[in-house]
């Protein structure tokens, strides 16, 4: 199940809801707006997969739960050229964020080469809440896409201060002796869409 499966069955990106620490939760008002009834999307919904769960609230509000956070790893392009300045290189200045962030997630997937990360698609999503946060970011991709006031620079700035959150607190290579695996595969694939969001050289 990709997020465009269940944008297609619903018409239009539904929204992502709460942190995904613990499931990976939307919600979508578009049984309202398509004047369609409800139980119609939510049986349709209920036969993708990858969805674990869909509830009927109120005149025909979803809340649709996913099996795990979806990791899309299509490439996004931005309609949007930042102008912050490049100086100076601290936390205080958001170009500075967002373009480290970049170069930090490239620098994730050249580690992850040197060390043997496997390049698996099926590694899943990864366990830890700090990547799951980036995942929810993410998910309001499609939304802010279709939107006429998509906010891109806060938007940029939560992703990057979301992704440097994960790559300190829970690393996406080995560290020390540990041997690669799955849980470092999927989160060098959340590295890898984030570069294609964020905007930046690959190194800085």
């Amino acid at each position: 199940m990709t997020p465009g499966e269940l944008a297609g069955v619903l018409g239009e990106p539904p929204v992502p809801e709460g942190t995904w620490e613990h499931e990976a939760v939307y919600v979508s008002a578009a049984a309202l707006r398509r004047r369609v009834p409800a139980g119609e999307l939510a049986a349709r919904l209920r036969g993708l997969g990858g969805v674990a769960a869909v509830e009927v609230r109120g005149r025909g509000f979803l809340r649709i739960v996913l099996t795990e956070p979806v990791v899309d790893v299509r490439p996004v392009a931005i309609p949007f050229e930042p102008a912050w300045p490049d100086f100076p290189r601290t936390w205080d200045n958001p170009g500075f964020v967002v373009r480290y962030g970049h170069a930090r997630a490239c620098a994730v997937l050249r580690w992850a080469e040197q060390l043997g990360v496997p390049a698996e698609s099926g590694a899943g999503a990864p366990p830890d809440r700090y990547h799951r946060w980036v995942l929810r970011v993410l998910a309001e991709l499609p939304g802010r896409l279709v939107s006429r006031e998509p906010g891109w620079e806060g938007y940029l700035l939560r992703l990057a201060l979301a992704y440097h959150d994960a790559h300190e607190r829970a690393p996406a290579v080995p560290v020390g002796d540990e041997e690669p695996g799955q849980v470092h595969a999927a989160r060098v694939r959340v590295a890898d869409v984030v570069r294609e969001v964020l905007p930046g050289p690959d190194r800085l």
